[in-house]
C-alpha cells in the first residue's frame, strides 16, 4: 500500500513543483512550449483562439487527479468506523471553507498585493502570514496538542486582523472578491467530489453518469431562457462558488476511480519476478513517452501523426499489461483500461470547441489530461522500484505530501527573503536568454521544494 500510494504522493509532488517551475521561469524570453499554450511569448496576451496544450497545462489536471484519488483513501477510515453522511458532510464542508479562507489570505498576503510598491514592512507580513498558516494548517498529535489547538485560534484571530486592518494597494482593504482562483477551484472539487464519492462509493457507474448531467447543464445553459441557464447561473456566494467550477469533476471524479483501485489492491501486494520487472518497465517507458508525445504533437497540431502514434503506443503497453497476471496486477490492468478510454475519447473531441485547450478549458482538455494522468501514475509505478528513477520518486513524494507548503513558500517567504537581503536584484538577473530564464525558475522550485521537504520530514505537515 505504502509504494502504490507513493506514486500518488509523486504525482502530486511533480504536477505542485512543476506549477511552481512554471510560474518562476523568465517570461517573454522561451519558446511558446514552455508556457501555456493560449498566453504565448513575447507578450503573453491572452489568444483563446490558439489549440493545443503544454507541459505547463498539464500541471492543474494532474494535481487535480491526484486530488480525486486521495479521496477514498482518505475516507476509508470513515468506511470502517461505519461514519454516517453528516461526519462526512462535515469533513468535506470544513475543508471547504478552510481552502476558501486559505484562497483569500494567501493572496491577500502577498507584498505587491498589500502595495503596489512594496516595501520591507509589506514583505515582513508576508513572512509573518507564512508562520501563521503554519500555526492554522498543523495539527500536533504530541503533548503539545493543547498548545497547537490554542495557538490555531490565536493564529486565525491574527489573520483576521490583519484582512480587516491593512488598506491595501488599491486603499479599499480587504475584498472577498480577491482570491487566489486555483485554490478555490480546488476548495469546490474537493467539497463536491467528497460528496458525490461518498454516495457512490459502492456504485461506480452513478458517479461517472452524474457526469454527463453536468455536461448537460453546460451545454443547455448556451439556450436562453432554460432552467439549465439559471442553473449555471445560479450562486449565492458568486466569489466561493460557480457551477462553472463543476466542470473541473471531469477530471476529479476519474481520479476518484484511481483511488478506489489503489485502496482495493492495497489488500494484497504482488512480488513480481525478473520478467515482471521487465514488462513492468516496459510499460513505464511507455507511458512515460506516450504523455510526452501527445503534449508535443497536440501543441505542434500534428492531429493524425498524434493519433497514428498514440494507437501504436497503447497497443504496445496493452500487449505488457496483457502479459501480467490480472488478478495480482488488477490495478495496472484497470489504470490502462481507464486511461486509454479517457485519451482515446479525448482526441476524438479534439475537433469540437477549436481543438483542446485549457483556457477556456475544452472537454477534450478533461478527457485528454485525465488519460495522461492515469499513465503518469502507470509511469510512476514502473519507476518506483529502480535505482536511480525510484530517489526521483521519492524526491516527487516527499513534495507531493505537503502541497499547501509547496504552494505558498515562493510567495509568501522565498520572494520576501529575497527582498529583504537585497539578493531578489541578483536573481532575475540570471534569466537573460532561455537557457538562464529556465535556470532562474528551476534555482526557484528547487528552493521550494527544499524548503517542503525539511516540513514533510519533521512531519510538518499542514492539512484542512
Amino acid at each position: 500500500m505504502q509504494q502504490r500510494n507513493q506514486c500518488l504522493d509523486a504525482l502530486r509532488g511533480f504536477a505542485i513543483l512543476a506549477m511552481v517551475l512554471s510560474s518562476s521561469i523568465a517570461f517573454g524570453i522561451l519558446p511558446a512550449w514552455m508556457y501555456h499554450a493560449q498566453v504565448p511569448p513575447p507578450y503573453h496576451v491572452y489568444k483563446p483562439e490558439i489549440p493545443g496544450i503544454t507541459w505547463v497545462d498539464l500541471v492543474f489536471p494532474f494535481f487535480l487527479f491526484s486530488m480525486g484519488a486521495a479521496i477514498p483513501l482518505a475516507l476509508n477510515k470513515k468506511i470502517k468506523e461505519q461514519a454516517g453522511f453528516w461526519s462526512v458532510a462535515y469533513i468535506a464542508g470544513r475543508r471547504f471553507l478552510l481552502l476558501v479562507f486559505f484562497a483569500l489570505f494567501t493572496f491577500h498576503m502577498r507584498a505587491w498585493v498589500q502595495e503596489a510598491k512594496p516595501t520591507a514592512i509589506n514583505y515582513w507580513l508576508s513572512i509573518a502570514s507564512f508562520v501563521l498558516l503554519f500555526f492554522q494548517f498543523f495539527e500536533s498529535k504530541g503533548k503539545y496538542k493543547l498548545v497547537f489547538q490554542i495557538a490555531r485560534g490565536v493564529a486565525f484571530a491574527l489573520a483576521a486582523v490583519l484582512l480587516y486592518a491593512l488598506p491595501f494597494k488599491d486603499g479599499n482593504g480587504f475584498s472577498l472578491m480577491k482570491e487566489d482562483i486555483i485554490i478555490i477551484v480546488l476548495g469546490n472539487m474537493a467539497f463536491f467530489s467528497t460528496l458525490i464519492w461518498w454516495f457512490t462509493k459502492d456504485k461506480p457507474w452513478i458517479r461517472i453518469g452524474i457526469l454527463g448531467f453536468v455536461m448537460a447543464i453546460f451545454l443547455g445553459s448556451k439556450t436562453a431562457g432554460s432552467w439549465n441557464e439559471v442553473v449555471f447561473n445560479w450562486s449565492p456566494v458568486p466569489w466561493m462558488y460557480k457551477f462553472y467550477y463543476l466542470k473541473y469533476l471531469f477530471i476529479v471524479i476519474p481520479g476518484t476511480l484511481a483511488g478506489d483501485w489503489l485502496l482495493e489492491s492495497s489488500k494484497s501486494t504482488p512480488t513480481p519476478g525478473l520478467q515482471e520487472k521487465n514488462i513492468i518497465r516496459g510499460i513505464a517507458a511507455l507511458s512515460v513517452l506516450l504523455v510526452v508525445i501527445n503534449v508535443c504533437f497536440l501543441f505542434s497540431r500534428q492531429l493524425v501523426l498524434n493519433l497514428g502514434v498514440t494507437a501504436a503506443l497503447l497497443f504496445a503497453i496493452y500487449y505488457f499489461v496483457q502479459k501480467l497476471d490480472a488478478t495480482g496486477y488488477k490495478l495496472l490492468h484497470r489504470f490502462f483500461t481507464a486511461g486509454c478510454f479517457l485519451l482515446l475519447l479525448g482526441l476524438a473531441f479534439d475537433a469540437y470547441e477549436g481543438g483542446v485547450k485549457k483556457d477556456p478549458s475544452t472537454y477534450s482538455y478533461y478527457l485528454i489530461t485525465s488519460g495522461l494522468a492515469f499513465f503518469a501514475l502507470l509511469g510512476f509505478y514502473g519507476m518506483q522500484n529502480e535505482r536511480f528513477f525510484g530517489s526521483i520518486i521519492n524526491y516527487f513524494s516527499l513534495n507531493g505530501r505537503n502541497p499547501m507548503v509547496a504552494y505558498v513558500t515562493g510567495n509568501l517567504f522565498l520572494i520576501p527573503v529575497l527582498n529583504l537581503t537585497g539578493l531578489f536584484k541578483y536573481y532575475t538577473e540570471i534569466g537573460t536568454g532561455p537557457w538562464t530564464g529556465f535556470l532562474e525558475g528551476v534555482l526557484f522550485t528547487g528552493v521550494v521544494s527544499l524548503i517542503t521537504i525539511f516540513f514533510t520530514k519533521r512531519q510538518w505537515f499542514w492539512k484542512t
